[in-house]
């Protein structure tokens, strides 16, 4: 086994060298077994790679359910890799060191499989950097029988295509069932000595895989696409992702990780459920985790008290796309608390929903320790918060906050976004009104009861139309005219009680040429890494410029991605792929936004999306 040495004075020389040592409680280190001889089946190595830094990588819940299930099998290994911090990635390249595993230190080259997750469109740089740092053949078409087989999985894999001249294999859905079934198929395919193109046939055969080589694209004279097809009979049509239907009868990580230092998500989480009945149309995830499948506070119990004896953390969160929705929050919540406060372990809830916030819960949460509230109206006035079913009130949001000052919070973060489909100035106008309302109740609070000093936080970022919603067919609000939404937000929130804070519009552009683009980008992206592009979701790296400038020298255009409206009949670059939720639903939900008319949640009614094709979930459960 080859293995990278980390010299010393390398270590001392870069910013908290504990990313790269490895060695963590609980981390997974195997013997690598002799070689086989017959019919042995072969001992597989997988890299599962995360494009961002260490700190990023290990707050991924993905990553540690992926790296428990793969480990739990005596032929594989599963190690982790992280891109290293851009100090260490110069001295490395200085000292010509590969890019490596923690666990055993390999060079990432010597793994037989070498998975990405892909959270976000502007980690895809990043990805061709550790690429190139660990000598694997950016390109598929370039990679020889003794190279790695690349595979992406990660909700941004829903449209690939900018990535496609990159992946060998990617994964649509959730990869608990899907890499291991994967990896049966490689071993039979290594021991049936095959060439490396007849692995990729019998891999799309895998419901849920997907092999961008073995589909062609062609385009017409307008640039949009004429078609999609595959290169023969042999290889699906439409590639349908794969769920896990009963999340009481999947693994969870309880003997999880536990990282030599700080990192972004510090604690120990627990998954209430996939998916989210509540259908807002801006929501990717809302869409492409459907159907929803809660674990039991039963189960979730247990979990609980086996990862924390196993862990030593003192925090436990809950992770999912809607809280306050679980169906036994209350019950699990006070059954955590029973057996947690005495160990002074503290519940962290995320950003709740307005329409359901629970004075109650908060403060059982806060018992041991009292974090900050965060809502997310998402919209200032109640014409946008319809066009996006947003089914919130305004009253909501005021009721939650007069609660919160009489619980003793003294303020909230506020998130909400710019550049909606049909904003006015007179939408942006109404978060400036909340706030001062907000203000108003905090005021008109009796003095023993009101808390000393407000503390609010209003956060916007930009709307990113994405693949898989009912907006995935609106043009992006033009630059200048989000500047102006900005500007005029700006001009508007003056109190010293209000902070206001925004992100940039460059990077929020490029992702929205990347969330809705076609294999035509994958030129722009090696142009634009060549050009020194890596960890572009950081605002300290990213250059606007400089992909801009590669755009226009690939002879494409930004605004045919982000500023031309999709007609129906056009097919879009991911219309093979299928997420469960059907085409003419999501075309339903945009004319419904069109006219302002809302449509109501999942467990309220059902409006036939489509995903009840997969047999469980909500859509059954209330059958």
């Amino acid at each position: 086994m080859n293995t990278v040495n980390l010299p010393r004075h390398l270590l001392r020389q870069v910013s908290k060298p504990a990313r790269y040592v490895g060695g963590e409680w609980n981390s997974v280190c195997k013997k690598l077994p002799d070689s086989p001889d017959g019919d042995v089946r072969p001992f597989v190595r997988f890299a599962f790679c995360f494009p961002d830094i260490y700190e990023i990588g290990m707050s991924n819940l993905a990553l540690r359910i992926l790296y428990d299930r793969l480990n739990k099998r005596n032929d594989i290994w599963c190690e982790r890799v992280f891109y290293p911090a851009i100090d260490m990635v110069d001295k490395m390249r200085e000292l010509e060191l590969p890019l490596f595993a923690l666990e055993s230190k390999s060079p990432i080259n010597d793994f037989d499989l070498v998975g990405f997750t892909l959270q976000y469109e502007m980690c895809y740089t990043t990805v061709l950097d550790m690429l190139d740092l660990g000598n694997i053949p950016q390109l598929t078409s370039e990679r020889g029988e003794n190279d790695p087989f690349v595979i992406a999985g990660g909700p941004v894999v829903y449209n690939i295509e900018p990535m496609a001249d990159f992946f060998d294999i990617v994964l649509i859905g959730e990869g608990e069932e899907l890499l291991p079934e994967l990896i049966d198929c490689y071993q039979d395919w290594k021991l049936s000595g095959a060439d490396r193109n007849e692995f990729l046939y019998k891999a799309a055969a895998i419901e849920g895989v997907y092999v961008p080589s073995l589909y062609n694209v062609s385009y017409k004279h307008d640039g949009t696409i004429e078609a999609v097809f595959p290169v023969d009979e042999a290889v699906p049509q439409r590639v349908l992702k794969r769920i896990e239907l009963d999340l009481d009868k999947t693994d969870f990580p309880v003997d999880s990780i536990v990282p030599n230092m700080e990192i972004v998500h510090d604690r120990i989480f627990l998954e209430l459920f996939r998916g989210c009945t509540r259908g807002c149309r801006f929501c990717q995830a809302g869409m492409i985790y459907r159907p929803v499948r809660e674990r039991s506070a039963d189960k979730l119990l247990e979990q609980a008290i086996e990862m924390e004896a196993k862990t030593g953390y003192d925090e436990i969160g809950m992770l999912s796309l809607s809280t306050s929705d679980y169906s036994q929050l209350g019950c699990l919540t006070d059954s955590l608390l029973e057996v947690m406060t005495p160990n002074h372990t503290s519940l962290s809830l995320p950003s709740l929903r307005l329409d359901s916030f629970n004075l109650g819960l908060m403060e059982k949460a806060s018992r041991t320790r009292k974090g900050g509230l965060t809502f997310a109206p998402e919209a200032g006035s109640q014409r946008l918060r319809d066009v996006i079913n947003k089914n919130i009130a305004e009253e909501d949001l005021l009721s939650a906050m007069k609660l919160a000052f009489a619980g003793g919070w003294s303020g909230a973060k506020l998130y909400f976004m710019l550049g909606l489909p049909t904003e006015t100035l007179e939408d942006v106008a109404g978060i400036a009104e909340l706030t001062a309302k907000i203000e108003q109740i905090h005021r008109e609070l009796p003095r023993e009861q009101r808390p000393r000093r407000l503390e609010l936080t209003v956060s916007t970022a930009f709307f990113i139309p994405k693949p898989f919603t009912p907006f995935q067919w609106v043009p992006q609000m033009s630059q200048e005219k989000l500047h102006e939404h900005q500007r005029h937000l700006r001009s508007l929130i003056r109190s010293r009680n209000v902070k206001y804070q925004w992100h940039e519009f460059g990077t929020s552009w490029i992702e929205a040429v990347l969330a809705r683009g076609d294999r035509r980008l994958g030129q722009v992206l090696r142009l634009v890494w060549s050009r020194g592009a890596r960890l572009e979701a950081w605002d300290e790296h990213f250059d606007l410029e400089r992909w801009l400038t590669a755009i226009e020298d690939c002879g494409l255009s930004i605004d045919f991605y982000t500023s031309r409206e999709r007609k129906y009949e056009e097919i879009l670059p991911w219309d093979h792929i299928d997420c469960g939720v059907n085409k003419e639903f999501l075309w339903q939900e945009y004319q419904r936004a069109q006219s302002g008319e809302t449509t109501p949640a999942c467990h309220e009614a059902c409006m036939a999306c489509g995903a009840s094709c997969f047999g469980g979930g909500i859509c059954y459960e209330q059958k």
